[in-house]
């Protein structure tokens, strides 16, 4: 196998593993943005822990949004046994870097908020304004530290809880019978604010505003409950492994191993045949010659024979015909025509006119200088 042939299937094995890196690697940045599980500075686990220090419950939810609007309706009891702790029909739900904003609340979030019900988002899509990036806003909880530039620049309707001359920056919206809650940053409480309690109390108080029951939305973050899993993924382990890491392993060994056998079999491209390398018999004539000139150190025929046909060419480009004429007439014409001194020309010549012996460094150097001349002209 050829090494250009090896580079293609490289370089196809190559491209391959790097598509399905991109299309099929998990995200990982999703899960860690506004978990309650994550530490990373853009994390919620220290207000959540902050949060059971001081009594108040707050439960992770781990299922589609469908099935908390499917409990929390006024045709369910008051309290449902569902998974590991209980539902409630009044439920505030806090969404860390959502990216939603009031325009962008479908339906089913619509009517569930109507009936009653809290939600709190934290990472609302709102424009970049010309205020400053860090700011301190005054609050009954203390100065929440702000880390953005985004503002809700008119708030056509509800009540703001935080906001500057630029716009809101946390506002609060009636819809029904319930609110909702929405800040322009995603961070108001992240892990990077621990040093800023006033930054976790504010939350705190946003999100007890009521008596409703406190649920985190983790599945948005990627984090499921067994059941949801088992729904989701089906019992078969093809869909399972589908959705996982492991399967972009498979799928990438499964296409190098695929490369590799239709390599084995088949040629890039169509075949060769090699042609039989053309043989320049001047050019051998000469090399031979120069290697025999070059051992017997006949460096003087070499002066003699190539300055004469130097010289020669040079006579033709200057209009002196192709007879050799006298050094005196030729540096005449060559320094008429191209205003040089004489002395480059008359060294190059009087050297082939010694007959002597000399060294490969001078004689290298006495050929630079007639090559020179020549481009001179």
């Amino acid at each position: 196998m050829t090494k250009k042939r090896w580079l293609w299937i490289s370089a196809i094995a190559l491209i391959a593993i790097i598509l399905l890196t991109l299309f099929t690697a998990p995200n990982t940045s999703k899960v860690n943005s506004g978990s309650t599980y994550s530490r990373s500075p853009d994390g919620y686990g220290a207000w959540y822990a902050f949060m059971e220090k001081q009594g108040t419950p707050v439960k992770r939810w781990q299922k589609p949004f469908s099935d908390l609007a499917g409990v929390a309706t006024e045709e369910t009891p008051s309290l449902i046994k569902y998974s590991e702790f209980k539902i409630a029909n009044s439920i505030t739900l806090l969404r860390v870097y959502s990216q939603l904003n009031e325009d962008s609340l479908n339906d089913q979030e619509q009517k569930w908020v109507e009936k009653g019900n809290t939600l709190v988002i934290l990472g609302a899509k709102q424009p970049v304004t010309e205020a400053r990036f860090i700011t301190f806003q005054q609050s009954p909880a203390g100065a929440v530290k702000i880390d953005t530039r985004r503002r809700l620049p008119k708030l056509e309707q509800g009540e703001q809880q935080l906001g500057d001359r630029f716009g809101a920056i946390v506002w609060q919206q009636t819809l029904g019978k319930g609110q909702v809650i929405f800040a322009t940053t995603p961070y108001l409480a992240a892990n990077a604010y621990q040093e800023q309690p006033e930054n976790y109390q504010f939350l705190a108080k946003l999100v007890t505003q009521s008596d409703n029951q406190i649920l985190v939305d983790e599945y948005i973050h990627g984090y499921k409950d067994p059941e949801v899993i088992t729904k989701e993924d089906g019992a078969d382990l093809i869909s399972y492994l589908s959705k996982t890491p492991l399967f972009a392993a498979l799928v990438q060994v499964s296409i190098i191993l695929l490369v590799l056998v239709w390599a084995n079999n088949q040629r890039l491209g169509s075949p060769l045949s090699l042609k039989a390398p053309v043989v320049d018999n001047s050019e051998a004539y000469i090399q031979a010659l120069a290697s025999v000139l070059q051992k017997a150190e006949s460096s003087e025929f070499i002066l003699e024979a190539v300055g004469k046909q130097e010289q020669l060419q040079l006579q033709k480009a200057l209009g002196l015909g192709s007879t050799l004429v006298d050094h005196q007439t030729l540096i005449s014409a060559w320094v008429q025509q191209t205003k040089r001194p004489p002395a480059e020309l008359q060294q190059v010549l009087e050297l082939q006119s010694t007959k002597r012996i000399i060294n490969e460094k001078p004689l290298l150097n006495w050929l630079g200088k007639w090559q020179k001349i020549r481009s001179i002209h």
